[in-house]
This record gives structure tokens, sequence and C-alpha cells, in this order.
């Protein structure tokens, strides 16, 4: 019967459908505004368990906690699905407070970041998902016209969610010595020059550069990719064309999120003189994280682009997705497969390294390190590990096959190379080292590599 209804394809028929599913989806989960009633609980009781000084915190706690028991319980009938967004917005409130008010309780911080990213999780994370409309929620379509893969299947989205793991642990530990919660960081490699000879980490993330912010930069680090995780996990997996405004959050976050992250590792021997070594590690997951999330921003644009050109409002379709025509169903990838297969299509996903990017990557870091290898001092120096982090970032983008072209701006890099020493006058074998990886970068950005996927329309533009 509902077959035939969705055959018929009217919009109140559509409607109906589409409240039923939603309603019987909603029942399935109503264990999570459960849970976030008990944590709206747990956070009234925390001020007093955790034995809050702050009022700001104090306040802040109980106040989310019942307004979020409200909510949740809202949550609980399926004819009040804003509440879900109310809720998540507590919890995005949670796990930004401990940095308002600089919290000197390393309980407080702790308990709201994780009690914010559950409630958060709790509220959107599950199906049914919020905010989409019944033409695109009943469409099955998950392949874009021309495509031969999904871009937001969870093999697609599960190394972003990783990744982002890695950087929150990090980025975690050093708000928690900018808070003053640990007396110390762990710096495994490097020395700092002014302030702690001992250790670089203490000095960058104490410099002038991170105490320009409000509130500590580490914190909002930690935030930023417990949002990339919260993201990744919202949404199913044909959100490319039923939110894309997720979408479009998601790979802000990652991508223009991405270069500042390591904008701020290139300035750290530029301007501080030292380095620390977990901002490179949590810099590395950032950057990682863009190869991965390029597809899915090309087929969520293909697909606002097919849908102006049919004549549907661009904001509507934006925000509450569309149905899709051309593209095809095709069944997701299991994760019962064998361990080996599972892992090769997750870190394969659309994602390669072609013979010469790998190079191209192994010359930045070399060039990162011409203090070490050849003794560069001064401006010559600043420049090579200018050039040499952006000859990772460009290489790194392009292991992407949907963002291949990128690896022609090696070649505006490699001029430079070819320039720099006869504007500073290094020892011969540094000026050699630039002029070789010059030479090397822009023969280097002429190969392709294989494209093994088809991507519609974008194909055309991977040359």
């Amino acid at each position: 019967m509902q077959e035939q209804i969705i055959r018929s394809s009217t919009p109140f028929s559509r409607s109906i459908v589409h409240r039923d599913q939603y309603r019987a989806l909603h029942s399935r989960n109503l264990w999570a505004h459960f849970m976030n009633m008990a944590l709206a609980l747990w956070l009234i009781c925390s001020p007093a368990l955790r034995d809050y000084s702050e009022p700001g915190m104090i306040y802040s706690d109980v106040i989310a906690g019942f307004a979020l028991q409200v909510f949740a319980g809202l949550s609980l009938s399926w004819r009040f699905s804003w509440a879900r967004w109310v809720c998540a917005v507590l919890g995005l409130w949670l796990m930004s407070a401990p940095l308002l008010f600089w919290t000197p309780n390393a309980a407080a911080y702790l308990n709201d970041t994780l009690v914010g990213i559950l409630v958060t999780g709790f509220a959107i994370a599950l199906p049914p998902s919020p905010g989409v409309s019944s033409r695109a929620e009943l469409d099955e379509t998950n392949i874009p016209p021309g495509w031969d893969s999904n871009p937001s299947s969870w093999f697609q989205r599960l190394p972003i969610i990783v990744l982002a793991m890695v950087g929150l642990l990090i980025s975690t530990y050093l708000c928690a010595y900018q808070l003053q919660h640990i007396p110390d960081v762990w710096e495994p490699f490097f020395a700092g020059s002014r302030t702690d000879p001992q250790n670089g980490a203490e000095e960058i993330i104490t410099s002038y550069v991170s105490e320009a912010w409000p509130v500590p930069d580490a914190g909002v680090g930690a935030l930023t990719y417990a949002l990339e995780i919260l993201s990744g996990l919202v949404g199913s997996h044909k959100r490319w064309r039923t939110m894309p405004w997720l979408v479009a959050l998601f790979g802000f976050m990652i991508v223009p999120l991405g270069i500042v992250s390591i904008t701020f590792i290139i300035i750290q021997p530029i301007l501080l003189e030292t380095w620390c070594a977990l901002c490179l590690i949590a810099a590395t997951a950032m950057l990682l994280q863009i190869p991965y999330s390029l597809d899915e921003l090309v087929a969520t644009g293909q697909f606002l682009y097919r849908r102006k050109q049919a004549g549907r409002s661009l904001w509507k379709v934006f925000f509450l997705g569309d149905e899709d025509n051309g593209g095809r169903v095709a069944p997701e990838p299991s994760f019962e497969q064998r361990p080996a297969a599972i892992i090769k299509d997750i870190v394969g996903g659309g994602v390669g390294l072609p013979w010469n990017l790998a190079v191209s990557i192994l010359i930045g870091v070399g060039l990162m390190c011409t203090r070490l290898l050849f003794g560069t001092e001064g401006a010559m120096a600043d420049w090579d590990h200018l050039i040499g982090s952006l000859t990772i970032t460009v290489a790194v983008i392009s292991l992407t096959e949907v963002a291949r072209p990128v690896r022609f701006l090696l070649v505006p890099l490699g001029i430079c190379l070819l320039l720099t020493p006869f504007a500073y006058g290094p020892s011969l074998n540094a000026s050699l080292a630039s002029l070789t990886a010059g030479l090397a970068l822009i023969l280097l950005s002429l190969p392709r590599g294989d494209i093994s996927r088809r991507y519609g329309s974008w194909n055309r533009w991977m040359f």
C-alpha cells in the first residue's frame, strides 16, 4: 500500500508516508531522549558533586540542566522535533562554557565537554534525521548521477571521525595546561629557545599568539574537533542530498579551519622560534581529514546545481534537501567483510598516493628541516620552512582524486625555491638543495596519477 502511495508522487501522499516513517523511527530511538533527561539531572547535581567554585560554571550547569530536562522531555513527542535542536544548542553551550569562564576545575571542564558531546549526539545524531523534507527522505537514491560510489557512506566518513578523535584528545590535553589543570606538558622532541628552554610545547601554547585569543585556543581546537565528530555522525548515507547544509558545515570545519591549523604550524619556528610535537600531530590529523571530505562537498555542490537548474528554490533545497533525478540506489558497503577489506575500503575511498605526490611530501618535509640538514639560518630557513609546509599541504590535498588539479600549485612553490638562493645567498649545499627541490616540484606536478572512480561531470576537471 505504501509503495502505491509513493508512486502516486503527490505532495500529500508523500507527506503521509514520510510522517508514518518518521514516527516509526522516532519511537525506536526514544531511549536517546531519556538519556538526555538523565544527563540533565547529572548536570544539575554536578556543581555539588564536583565542587565547583566559580559562580559562572555553577549557574551554567544548573540552568542548562533544567532547560535540557524540559526540551529533552518535549523531544519525546515526534510533533516537537524542533526541541531536538534546542537540546543540541544546549550541548554546544556546555562544550563552550568551561572555555568562556576559564574554569580552574579540571573535573568541570571534562564533565561539561563529555556531557555536551553526548547531549548533542543523542539529540540529533540518531534517526530520524531532523529537518529533512519528505521528497528528500523518501527518495532512496544514494549514488549521485555519473558516480560509482556514495560520498556519504560510513566508509567515507569514518577516517575523518577517527582523525578528529586524535585531534580532540591532543587539544583537550593542551587546553588542560592553558587552564592550569596540569603542571606541565609532555614534549618529546623540541626544546624551547626563550622563556622555557626545556619545553617548546609550553612555550607555544602560552605565547603571545595563543594569548591573543579571548579563550584558550587549544580549547577552541578541541571544540572544533568535537563538532567535526558530531557532524560526521549526523545524517544518513544520503545526506549529500538530504542535508546539504550539514555537508557544507562539515566541509567548512575541515577545509578552511584545517588550513588555519596548518598556518599556525607554519608560524611556529618563524615567529616563536620553536616547535610543538603534539601540535604537529594534531595539525597532521586535521590536514589528513581534508582529502576524505572533498568528494562529499563536490557531490553536494553538483546536486545543488542540478536542483537549481531544475527550477527548485536553492535555499529550500540547501536546508531541507530534495530528490535527485538520474541517480541510482546501491547497497552500502558492509562492516561484515574481512577486516583487511574494510580497512582497504575505508583508507582508499577516493584517496590515493601517486608516486609523484609521495615524493613531493618528502621534499616538503626535507625543506622544513633545512635548519638541521644544512644549518640554514635566518630568512632563508624561514622561506624553506614556509614553502615546505605549503608543499606538504598542497600534496596531501591532491591525494584525493577530486582535487588532483590542486597539485599544479606545486609549480609556483618550485619557482620560489629556484629564486630564494639568489635572494639570500645560503651555503653551497643549501643552494643546490633548494634549486634541486624547486625543479623537482615543478616536474612532479605534471603526472596526474591514476583515477579509479567516476565523479559525474566533475571528471572533466580532473586533468
